[in-house]
């Protein structure tokens, strides 16, 4: 009998300012859905970091993942944010894993001590990557990038100018730090996470299903709506918001449904990140090749 050896996971690290917007909390429960990976640490970015690992270790405590150690990265400022209530008695005492207060710093160790190259999968604003590489530098010879950042040739809503994207401009300098860095760089920019929306029956099928990592979305979504006006997208349109860094996470495994491009990107003083022949050689998701089958991918994995 002949056997077929699965290829072994692929160990990624998440690096998000969840509680910002929605779509990270829609990106982390795709995460926990894919098999291919394998996810040894997630570290929280941008302004009040504590809170977002609050929200990252009830997301954890409740899809029964406690498993993943989480990394608070250093604290910018005390904004709530719109999901704080869902964590207001929330301890992180209580939590049944690990959590590091020096986020950056066991980001390097993990990193350092694996096995095989890592993946960060980055979905907020690169303040903790630029950190880590400024604290271990070699660390860019076992890990590669995969970012939700910038705006090729298409901006915000379908545009076709490109815009000053938010993860980029949050730390211009930052992000230009990364992209600067000797290792392989793969980005989703607006171009083709900027109109991923779920629509229709596709989206009852979030709504009707309860698992716990749907169930966490749900509340996450019902929290955000009395905070942000999206209710008319989400209550009268029957769509989700744009899930802008579900892009990133399948890129961390897959890129089958994208075209992928490789172009040289600067990040220009207001944050635009630019095709320049000085800029860094960037491997640029810039369109679909079947964006509705990605879109099924999502639901099929979160409700399955």
């Amino acid at each position: 009998m002949k056997i077929i050896l699965k290829e072994k996971k692929i160990p990624v690290i998440l690096d998000t300012d969840i509680g910002t917007d929605l779509d990270d909390s829609w990106a982390l429960g795709l995460l926990l859905k894919c098999p291919e990976l394998d996810v040894k640490l997630i570290t929280t970015t941008s302004q009040n970091t504590t809170i977002k690992a609050k929200i990252v270790a009830k997301f954890l405590e409740n899809a029964d993942r406690t498993d993943i150690p989480i990394g608070i990265g250093p604290k910018v400022n005390n904004v709530k944010g719109p999901l704080f209530n869902w964590v207001k008695e929330y301890n992180l005492n209580d939590y049944p894993g690990e959590i590091y207060e020096d986020g950056v710093e066991i980001a390097c160790q993990k990193i350092m001590e694996s096995s095989r190259p890592l993946t960060l999968i980055c979905i907020g604003p690169l303040g903790n990557i630029a950190e880590a590489i400024k604290l271990k530098p070699e660390l860019t010879q076992n890990a590669r990038f995969v970012g939700m950042q910038g705006s090729i040739r298409i901006g915000y809503e379908g545009s076709s100018q490109p815009d000053v994207e938010y993860n980029v401009v949050y730390n211009i300098k930052a992000c230009r730090e990364v992209f600067q860095a000797p290792w392989e760089k793969t980005i989703t920019p607006l171009d083709t996470c900027g109109n991923i929306r779920l629509f229709g029956d596709n989206y009852q099928k979030i709504m009707d299903c309860d698992n716990e990592i749907i169930k966490n979305i749900k509340e996450h979504i019902t929290m955000w709506t009395k905070k942000i006006q999206l209710k008319h997208i989400i209550t009268q349109e029957h769509s989700s918001s744009i899930l802008y860094d579900t892009v990133a996470t399948y890129l961390a495994f897959s890129e089958d449904l994208l075209n992928i491009e490789n172009l040289k990107i600067k990040v220009s003083e207001k944050g635009m990140t630019e095709i320049k022949e000085s800029g860094s050689e960037i491997r640029c998701a810039t369109s679909w090749k079947d964006i509705q089958k990605f879109k099924d991918l999502i639901v099929d994995r979160l409700v399955n």
